[in-house]
């Protein structure tokens, strides 16, 4: 991980500001902002910064108001303040909304505020590598158990790497933070299958329709999934975007929700929906067939939705022999063994141990052959 020691320093004041450069350049990689406008405004354009130093009294907007700002926009920045008007209020209010690290009075000798923001670099290290811990160990576990999910039963989760493929993309086209979260809820989105009869997930992948008792065991599957995750740590917000992954929207307004387990929960009805209309159909017309239903999809995600016919074009069909299949590669066809098992099903990517699985069946009871894939160009 690369050392970020950027610090912003925001004050009303630009003969503050210029002591904050004579007494720190040569320590920090040091940015400043004259008032409270120019530093949300940095922040959004020119971070990411370690650390935020604020003064308390600016016109317009005070430190407290700022750094609460300052927190929605970069919530891993670590934030203080230095001001001459200390007193109980101001401290528990900058706490409280602002959520600080250290709070400084004026004045404040270039020694003491140098160690309080060599203690804030460090907090933001050290906040940064458990955020990328964790990330690095659920999303690598998780991976782990698709992938053995997916050789275990490819009916039910042959669709987990298109749906990841799906829900990234959206992710990125809405510019959302944090897409590992969106990724793991799509890779666990369909755990809940595992409860249902072999034959009905058959009828369901392959677009034909289900009766009233099988529909009514297929809709409990996000709420069996959740139930599943919901008490594993970290993984609350992923269950609620699964359990709301069926969730109609039916408000007229464009905005995100601010609720990250509902944009999450959106995002995963749209992209699952989306796959199981475009199989054997023209990306538009599963798109305007979505259109068509009302307002059951968050509008601005649907539009993201239609954008990813600029991505999947990217792939040619070939017709290959399993001697020539690759990771990465989707196959265009079920795959099966010479006495009929089922490898893989239509739309399935090739990871490590499926290519393996291939290859270890080719050698043994035979796979049928030439299989025609879908390979990325």
């Amino acid at each position: 991980m690369a050392i970020n020691n950027r610090v912003l320093c925001v004050d009303d004041e630009q003969n503050v500001l210029d002591g904050y450069k004579r007494n720190l350049r040569k320590r920090y990689d040091l940015h400043a902002a004259v008032g409270p406008e120019e530093g949300l405004k940095a922040l959004r354009t020119e971070g990411p910064f370690a650390v935020v130093i604020s003064d308390y009294a600016m016109p317009g907007m005070n430190g407290v108001d700022f750094l609460a700002q300052a927190r929605k926009i970069a919530p891993e920045t670590i934030r203080m303040m230095l001001t001459g008007f200390a007193n109980m209020d101001n401290t528990l209010a900058a706490i409280n909304e602002g959520n600080i690290f250290r709070f400084l009075t004026k004045p404040c000798e270039p020694d003491a505020l140098a160690r309080a923001l060599d203690e804030g670099l460090e907090q933001y290290r050290l906040k940064r590598m458990e955020k990328e811990l964790l990330e690095q160990t659920l999303f690598g576990s998780v991976r782990v158990m698709s992938q053995i999910l997916s050789l275990v039963n490819p009916t039910a989760f042959s669709s987990t790497s298109r749906i990841k493929f799906y829900v990234k993309h959206l992710a990125n086209e809405l510019k959302q933070t944090g897409v590992w979260r969106f990724e793991l809820a799509a890779m666990l989105c369909q755990l809940g299958c595992v409860t249902l009869p072999p034959e009905t997930l058959s009828r369901l992948f392959s677009a034909q329709p289900l009766s009233p008792n099988e529909m009514e065991i297929f809709d409990k599957h996000p709420a069996i999934a959740a139930e599943l995750l919901e008490n594993i740590p970290r993984l609350d917000v992923i269950s609620k975007m699964i359990a709301g992954q069926n969730n109609n929207w039916s408000k007229a307004d464009r905005e995100l929700p601010d609720d990250v387990a509902i944009l999450g929960s959106q995002m995963l009805h749209v992209a699952l929906d989306y796959d199981r209309l475009s199989l054997g159909r023209p990306i538009t017309a599963a798109i305007d067939i979505m259109r068509q239903r009302g307002n059951i999809y968050h509008p601005r995600i649907l539009d993201a939705m239609a954008t990813i016919e600029h991505v999947e074009r990217r792939m040619e069909i070939r017709t290959l022999k399993v001697a020539q299949v690759g990771v990465f590669m989707v196959s265009d066809e079920e795959v099966k063994t010479c006495n009929g098992v089922l490898l893989m099903t239509a739309g399935q990517e090739v990871s490590k141990p499926v290519l393996e699985r291939l290859r270890s069946f080719s050698r043994t009871v035979g796979v049928v052959e030439p299989i025609r894939m879908r390979v990325p160009l």
